[in-house]
């Protein structure tokens, strides 16, 4: 997922995919706390979208395209 795709979305559908990852991540930690965690590069790939999901987030905030 790149910042062009992002910024083609609604905050509607950004804010879905954020709680969708923002879940994934929850559940990446608890594999990784029970040693069962496949990916470990998974982890660090997930982190990086919800930063950049909230980074177009802020600007579309900043813009005032939010609602």
């Amino acid at each position: 997922m790149n910042a062009q795709e992002l910024r083609s979305k609604s905050v509607s559908e950004l804010k879905i995919e954020l709680h969708n990852l923002l879940r994934e991540k929850f559940n990446l930690g608890m594999q990784r706390g029970t040693g069962q965690l496949a990916r470990p590069d998974q982890v660090k790939k997930v982190r990086k979208d919800i930063a950049r999901i909230n980074t177009v987030l802020g600007e579309k905030v900043k813009a005032g395209d939010a609602s």
